[in-house]
């Protein structure tokens, strides 16, 4: 299972890192500390060589954080909240409320981004000249590090969504035909078109010999999967416009109480009923939701003297919406803090329930009927 550690705040938003951030900080360490210092320092010992390689490193993933913060910022200043920056093995990801309601909002957003790392690496290519005769391990390091957002800044800049080079199409796509699902499309496709690219060019560099494709190939795989599920999205949200949280919910849902115990509960509801989850309520007030993977964390034989309030997860930790939310608030909640279900929620009371999968039911219905 994935994790994420919150590392501080920048400018009022949360700056996590995921745990495959370690394996890429290592896997880059290495590389500087075992291959591009000794190289061009073979003098150095390995002492020198590891500081500085570990050094540049977190230089390297600060400068991903201020790209990402060049994103977040304009988001910010045109009216969107960002939840967090997560940094991961593959850079970084600001999330955003939602997107942006016009072209030239995400064509300004999207190139924040490039546009940062290329004055960094200005910064970077000064601060190497300047050093230059005065510490050769921090005028090669500042040189490195110009060299590498340079690179950040053109790789972003391919013209396939979900890559900044991406947006920026889309939203001139989107400009020049009034509508975002059809430019989603297009930028879609050229972004899997140069994952393919990817994927291809890191087979053949595997079969010259080269272990370094296999990373080509990952790269090729992450940003097929973003295309397609960026795509997907917007879709989503486009059969949603008008539809509300009480036009998607469940009326007819199971309760249950948080005396009930475990094993009673797996007995005469999960068996019984065929349902994942439950809500967990009394004297009509929510209390807590407990699903199927609260019950599988527990050990067996705590099941006869675990209660359902024991096991659920708490009201207080609940996201919910109101029954006048928007269908795509209702999408954002579910996906973005990664949970199966909602309650809806009128004056304290549970009026309802939507369920992950209810919601893409509906969702691919609206599709296939072309709504």
């Amino acid at each position: 299972m994935r994790h994420s550690w919150r590392i501080g705040r920048l400018l009022g938003i949360d700056i996590y890192v995921d745990s495959s951030w370690f394996v890429i900080f290592i896997l880059f360490t290495w590389v500087l500390s075992t291959s591009y210092y000794p190289s061009r320092f073979p003098e150095w010992t390995p002492f020198m060589n590891w500081t500085l390689g570990a050094l540049t490193c977190l230089l390297l993933f600060s400068s991903v954080l201020v790209h990402e913060l060049a994103h977040s910022l304009i988001a910010i200043q045109q009216g969107e909240q960002v939840r967090r920056i997560t940094l991961f093995i593959l850079g970084g990801v600001a999330q955003i409320s939602g997107e942006p309601k016009e072209p030239l909002k995400e064509f300004s957003m999207a190139l924040a981004g490039p546009f940062t790392s290329l004055i960094l690496a200005v910064l970077f290519w000064l601060v190497s000249f300047g050093l230059h005769g005065v510490s050769a391990p921090f005028s090669a390091a500042a040189f490195y590090l110009a060299m590498i957002n340079v690179a950040l800044a053109v790789f972003n800049l391919l013209p396939g969504f979900p890559m900044d080079g991406g947006r920026i199409l889309r939203s001139i796509l989107w400009k020049v035909t009034g509508n975002l699902q059809k430019a989603t499309k297009i930028a879609s496709r050229a972004g899997q078109a140069f994952a393919f690219f990817f994927i291809f060019f890191g087979i053949l560099q595997v079969l010259r010999g080269w272990i370094s494709g296999f990373w080509l190939v990952f790269i090729g795989w992450f940003l097929h999967s973003a295309a397609v599920r960026g795509y997907s999205q917007v879709v989503f949200e486009s059969v949603l416009e008008g539809m509300t949280a009480q036009d998607l919910m469940d009326r007819n849902f199971e309760t249950v109480r948080p005396d009930l115990s475990v094993q009673e509960l797996v007995d005469e509801y999960i068996l019984k009923k065929r349902e994942r989850v439950f809500l967990v309520a009394e004297d009509d007030r929510l209390r807590g939701i407990v699903c199927l993977e609260d019950v599988k964390s527990l050990p067996r034989e705590r099941w006869p003297s675990t209660s359902v309030a024991q096991a659920m997860t708490p009201e207080d930790k609940l996201e919910s919406v109101s029954p006048h939310a928007d269908g795509g608030r209702v999408l954002k909640s579910l996906t973005t803090k990664d949970i199966h279900q909602v309650p809806v929620m009128e004056e304290g009371r549970v009026v309802g329930i939507i369920c992950r999968t209810d919601l893409l039911r509906t969702i691919k219905l609206h599709t296939e009927l072309g709504k």
